[in-house]
């Protein structure tokens, strides 16, 4: 067994206030994930403002949009190791007021970027630098917020903790569909392209302003001992402890890859497999991932009762077994759509809901942060972000039946890592 299930000292007192805990943690991976995504869904005004013309084609500033995004994802995995580093020396309080201000100045220098047409060639320059420190704060916020959250609970709600990880995830998601869809829909299209698709990302400016605040006031959930201790090297998680790196992996593979298909590339997929509408697709999307968020602290309070490997197991199987039959039952229905979506919702409660605290019952905790940031954050980059880009793949090769079975096979294969997992919800956490 990993070193911190291996613990027989006795935990320490739960924080004080774990409601201010919560919500220091919530509402910063909110903003942080509304920056992020904010950036998604104005992708072609930023295209057209910030990129040259492409030579005979109109994509290629679209295209070069979605590079730079993808540069962000996978600045990822050194955010969750640099910051994760930051945690486990300084605490888990100093990363995240350090995340969050990388956030909120990254979302202004999105925000002030001087189109192409102003700056020639720096325009891109400097949207790639923002997107650089986003990816930075991205992957450092699930690290330091993973392990702050599941340290402030009392014993026996660790997994009601670890629930609003994604509670908050889906929060910021929401927001930034939202801010985007009310200013597309009043503001006149040269407005948007002026300077309307800038104001998402100055207000996320000042809500990192407000997530700051939050936080200095949040309570540090390390022990004194802990605090105490030497500090571990930059790599000091991945050379003394590869298995626990691997495990979490395997146990990251199945979820990301499966999350990221049904809340980011479903309404896509519907759309080019099935004939779905598009404002059908994008209503199905946002309704699904409201249900998505209300289910997350009924998964979390279960695994306080019954244990995580049952919620894990659920999910696996789920999707091993019903991946490819749910998304072969699409067709062009709004309502056929919204209860695959659904389904897929309920399914994958069990991984979303506890993965923060199975994440950080794995590692010791002077090198929690750093042991899970990394490669959590790097099986995300290759699974979870390249899940549109393979689904779109296959569809282009004339395979498009092939992806279902390619998310029931890593589902499976994260299955068999979760049936040799050690229950751990009953527990003590060092800290």
């Amino acid at each position: 067994m990993v070193a911190s299930m291996t613990s027989v000292q006795t935990a320490p007192a739960p924080t004080k206030r774990p409601v201010r805990q919560l919500l220091a943690a919530s509402v910063g991976n909110a903003v942080e994930w509304y920056d992020w995504y904010a950036y998604t869904f104005l992708a072609t005004y930023i295209a057209a403002e910030i990129f040259p013309p492409g030579a005979g084609s109109s994509l290629v500033p679209l295209l070069s949009t979605f590079a730079v995004f993808a540069v962000g994802f996978f600045m990822r995995p050194v955010g969750g190791l640099l910051m994760g580093a930051v945690a486990d020396r300084h605490g888990r309080r100093t990363a995240l007021t350090v995340t969050i201000l990388l956030m909120g100045g990254s979302s202004l220098l999105v925000g002030l970027t001087p189109s192409y047409a102003t700056a020639g060639l720096a325009a891109p320059a400097v949207l790639v630098l923002a997107r650089l420190l986003q990816g930075l704060s991205v992957g450092g916020e699930f690290a330091a917020s993973t392990t702050f959250l599941v340290e402030s609970a009392a014993p026996g709600r660790r997994g009601l903790f670890s629930s609003f990880q994604y509670v908050s995830t889906t929060a910021g998601q929401l927001l930034a569909s939202g801010v985007a869809t009310l200013l597309v829909d009043t503001l006149a299209p040269d407005a948007m392209h002026g300077w309307g698709w800038r104001v998402p990302f100055l207000l996320g400016a000042v809500l990192a302003l407000t997530g700051f605040w939050i936080r200095r006031g949040a309570q540090e959930t390390r022990s004194d001992s802990g605090r105490q201790a030497p500090r571990p090297g930059l790599l000091e998680a991945l050379r003394r402890h590869p298995r626990e790196s691997l495990l979490i992996c395997g146990i990251t593979a199945g979820g990301t890859l499966a999350y990221y298909t049904w809340t980011s590339y479903l309404p896509t997929y519907a759309e080019l497999n099935a004939g779905v509408d598009t404002s059908d697709a994008l209503l199905a999307g946002t309704l699904s991932l409201a249900f998505f968020g209300l289910l997350q602290p009924l998964g979390g309070l279960l695994s306080d009762r019954v244990g995580r490997r049952p919620l894990l197991l659920a999910f696996g199987l789920g999707f091993a077994l019903l991946a490819v039959p749910l998304l072969h039952a699409l067709r062009d229905s709004f309502a056929v759509l919204l209860l695959v979506q659904c389904a897929g919702m309920v399914l994958l409660t069990g991984f979303t809901s506890i993965s923060a605290a199975v994440n950080a019952e794995i590692f010791p905790p002077w090198v929690r942060a750093a042991g899970i940031g990394f490669p959590y954050s790097l099986t995300v980059a290759l699974f979870g972000g390249t899940a549109p880009y393979v689904g779109t793949l296959f569809k282009d090769l004339g395979r498009s039946g092939l992806f279902p079975w390619y998310v029931s096979v890593v589902c499976l294969l994260s299955t068999l890592v979760y049936l040799r997992l050690p229950e751990t919800a009953r527990t003590d956490l060092e800290r």
